[in-house]
């Protein structure tokens, strides 16, 4: 089970940060359903070449200053 719960709600915003500091990624390449973390996860270990960790350490960091521009 993922570590992280993102809403349909804070994803557009969450996407936009994600892009912000990736910006070789897409609108399609970052599809999310809500309940589908591991999925999103997975993905984007693959999209950034990073370790699960660390992707998990940015989505909560995003989540947690969702009002702020920054990632």
């Amino acid at each position: 089970m993922a570590e992280i719960s993102i809403s349909n709600k804070d994803w557009p915003r969450i996407k936009i940060k994600i892009q912000r500091k990736y910006n070789h990624l897409t609108d399609d390449q970052l599809q999310y359903t809500e309940g589908q973390e591991e999925g999103l996860i997975g993905n984007l270990m693959e999209l950034v070449k990073r370790d699960r960790e660390y992707v998990v350490f940015t989505l909560k960091k995003a989540l947690v200053n969702i009002d702020n521009n920054r990632l």
